[in-house]
């Protein structure tokens, strides 16, 4: 196919600190919320005991091997890297007045090779994780407290990397807090909706804080927002299904109309209303809340089904987010939904209700990978995936929907974020360690590798059209 991508298009890959960089306790870095999850953020809340141990203390060791893998993504052609900062590594308990300097001195290199190569950072400031000090002494983002403790947490990074990163996020799919409450605002399971929603309203806040510091600090860079891109069709024509369908929609796109259009929509205060939740905003909070971001990025790995009709809703669960299946589409080895067109729709849909460019920042495929005898994977169901969806955005960007760039996700094996687990396997990059720890860490390419530095060297002059 001709490109239709830009030629500034920021093609490249996506990780999360807590995911790859390993060193739990490394060089004062305090403990994360992560770091109390070792079976994902769906996964009990374990305290740590001297000597246990969790995959994530290693990961893939991405805190001492980054020049090697830096050099690896540089090979395929990035011209953009998204990865976190662990915000732990910077404030260890979250409220000291100030910052560690081992932990910022850890992202100067970081940066500085990134540099080397020309690849962009595009840094998240809070990914999945926060102090887990914040969450015990002060209950997480319930208190009111967290929004300054971020706020100096952000205006440090932005000051000490101000000539370094150029593109940031505030925080890691925002609407996740609604499913996983301690792994997106610390707060522990079986909390009330209104506790959810205060809690939610202070990192609200919070990102607007960051997005006014950012603008002050480093007035030619840009910050958007994150959102999981969760996008639900109706499961049938009927009213009833494309209006719960919209309401169900909206529980996910309310994170952005606040962040891109300064305020609360009607159908939330509706929401909060007719549900009895109740949430204190301060003249101050709507105040701050009118500072909006410049982009919007989210993520996207599938599509879902709504539907009014209870015996299906009970019998046709599936995949994290309790999305109905849609009948017409095949599921990864995960029961995830695999629907390439959706991601053209998707980008519509946030083009025309924001009018503001727009990011792909994780989408990929979780899948088991082979080593044949001769030592190749042969990784074409993920050329497959990545192909199709990229054909899709194509298509989006000639329908006028501006798009900044695509940082696939886990463009090296990490350590995935639901189970925990090594064999759901996303990278270009195999990294040899399994589910229980073992393996060399060794790092080798996979077909796909390949197929990558090709698509961005012709800036997706490559990619086929299977129509």
């Amino acid at each position: 196919m001709s490109s239709k991508f830009p030629d500034h298009f920021l093609w490249g890959g996506a990780v999360a600190a807590n995911q790859v960089e390993g060193a739990y306790q490394t060089d004062g870095k305090g403990l994360s919320t992560s770091d109390l999850q070792p079976q994902g953020i769906f996964g009990a809340v374990t305290p740590r005991v001297d000597g246990d141990s969790g995959i994530k203390d290693v990961a893939i060791d991405f805190y001492h091997r980054y020049p090697q893998d830096i050099a690896l993504f540089a090979e395929m052609g990035f011209k953009c890297l998204r990865t976190s900062i662990a915000w732990t590594r910077i404030f260890p308990q979250g409220d000291e007045e100030t910052p560690n300097e081992a932990g910022l001195a850890f992202y100067d290199r970081l940066f500085d090779e990134m540099a080397r190569y020309g690849i962009q950072p595009l840094i998240t400031l809070s990914h999945y994780e926060m102090p887990y000090g914040l969450a015990k002494k002060y209950g997480g983002w319930g208190n009111r407290k967290t929004i300054g403790f971020f706020e100096r947490y952000a205006r440090t990074v932005f000051e000490r990397y101000k000539h370094k990163v150029k593109h940031w996020l505030t925080f890691n799919e925002i609407n996740m807090s609604l499913h996983a409450p301690f792994t997106g605002v610390g707060l522990p399971e079986g909390s009330s909706k209104s506790e959810i929603y205060q809690a939610i309203h202070h990192q609200l806040v919070a990102s607007a804080k960051a997005v006014k510091a950012c603008h002050e600090i480093v007035p030619e860079g840009k910050i958007g927002n994150m959102l999981l891109g969760g996008i639900l069709y109706p499961l049938s024509c009927r009213p009833e299904d494309l209006l719960e369908t919209q309401r169900q929609n909206r529980d996910w796109l309310f994170f952005g109309d606040v962040q891109a259009r300064g305020g609360y929509p009607a159908y939330m205060k509706r929401y909060f209303r007719e549900n009895g939740i109740q949430v204190e905003i301060t003249a101050e909070d709507q105040q701050a809340l009118r500072e909006t971001i410049d982009f919007i990025s989210f993520s996207y790995y599938m599509s879902g089904c709504v539907t009014t009709d209870e015996a299906q809703n009970e019998t046709a669960r599936a995949n994290i987010l309790n999305m109905v299946p849609n009948p017409h589409l095949a599921s990864s080895e995960w029961g995830w939904q695999i629907d390439p067109i959706g991601l053209r729709y998707l980008l519509n849909v946030l083009y025309d209700r924001y009018q503001k460019p727009l990011f792909i920042v994780e989408n990929g495929l979780g899948a088991k990978d082979r080593i044949e005898a001769d030592g190749s994977i042969n990784d074409d169901y993920r050329i497959n995936y990545l192909n199709d969806h990229l054909v899709q955005v194509a298509e989006a960007i000639d329908d006028g929907v501006e798009v900044m760039g695509y940082t696939s996700w886990g463009p090296i094996d990490l350590v995935s974020a639901s189970k925990a687990e090594m064999s759901k396997r996303y990278g270009f990059i195999y990294v040899d360690r399994d589910d229980k720890g073992k393996g060399s860490l060794e790092r080798r390419r996979k077909k796909s590798f390949y197929w990558y530095r090709d698509v961005i060297q012709s800036n997706g002059n490559s990619l086929k059209d299977q129509g």
